[in-house]
């Protein structure tokens, strides 16, 4: 593979207003790798995953989607649950159910960094669960100047119990990322003092090249030192909001990765921007449908 996705899978389960549930497999990695599959990159998703029901299924969609597991499954583990509540917008709230789970059962070691892996991608749950916390730290660590590094913080601090550890663990692998991608609400948890725009701005401070300010349905704004790049959204008929952000995030590393393009060509402003537009069509598509369940490349407009 290309390109290794680190974090967690499990299974939202998502009641509507009316109160219905479904069982939909989720959480932001795995739908970030199965974005990416389908949009036509290598990918392979390092993520502990059970060997019950839902782990069978989580394990049958990612291999469906041409994603490689290279972890064994998590005997006896049950599956991770999000409880996500979804309001009359569509927006999404989570409760996790982690403890004794499947997806923080990944130990520093289990995963390595091969000579094929080009794009290291971490965030959400796997940078808070542990050992899977540790573990995915220990990677980023450990690439080399070839290897791109993405983080989504994606912050949930429902399910933070060690607030300064947290932070310090993202502050000190924020320090070899490349590309941020950050939302609105992740800002303002992060930096509650400051505005959102300054608070994205300050994290270049660590190294960064760009930073990606996801909001909702506004505009998507690129922030690099020298530049800041407005991208509009278009507006669609949102179903829900579930994995829009993740869908987001595959798409911009499917199409850089797929396009051929390395941590040097983060300089091209012109690129990074293009390579957004068609990331925020993914994003698009993936509202106007139920769950987490991105396009397929094929499903794209010219």
């Amino acid at each position: 593979m290309s390109l290794l996705v680190v974090g967690e899978a499990l299974v939202d389960l998502i009641v509507a207003p009316d109160g219905s549930i479904r069982a939909v497999p989720g959480g932001g990695p795995f739908t970030m790798a199965r974005s990416a599959a389908r949009l036509g990159a290598t990918v392979a998703f390092g993520g502990g995953i059970s060997d019950d029901a839902f782990g069978r299924r989580i394990c049958a969609l990612l291999h469906d989607d041409g994603v490689e597991t290279p972890l064994t499954t998590r005997h006896g583990r049950p599956t991770t649950l999000a409880l996500t509540e979804l309001d009359a917008t569509g927006a999404a709230t989570y409760h996790f159910y982690v403890d004794g789970t499947s997806a923080p059962d990944v130990a520093v070691g289990d995963l390595v960094l091969g000579p094929e892996v080009r794009v290291l991608a971490v965030g959400t749950l796997g940078l808070v669960i542990e050992p899977l916390a540790a573990a995915a730290e220990a990677l980023v660590a450990a690439a080399s100047d070839a290897v791109l590094v993405t983080v989504d913080p994606n912050c949930r601090p429902q399910i933070i119990s060690d607030e300064s550890a947290y932070r310090a663990r993202l502050q000190r692998v924020l320090e070899r990322a490349d590309v941020i991608k950050v939302s609105g609400d992740d800002l303002a948890w992060l930096d509650p003092s400051s505005e959102s725009l300054d608070a994205a701005r300050d994290l270049l401070a660590g190294g960064a090249r760009v930073v990606l300010f996801t909001d909702g349905a506004e505009a998507v704004r690129i922030i690099t030192t020298d530049h800041e790049v407005v991208v509009p959204v278009p507006g669609v008929d949102v179903v829900d909001t579930v994995g829009a952000g993740d869908s987001f995030g595959g798409g911009f590393l499917a199409f850089w990765e797929t396009g051929g393009h390395t941590r040097a060509d983060l300089a091209d402003l012109d690129l990074v921007r293009s390579v957004v537009e068609r990331a925020i069509v993914v994003a698009g598509i993936t509202c106007t449908r139920p769950g987490a369940d991105p396009p397929f490349l094929h499903e794209l407009p010219a």
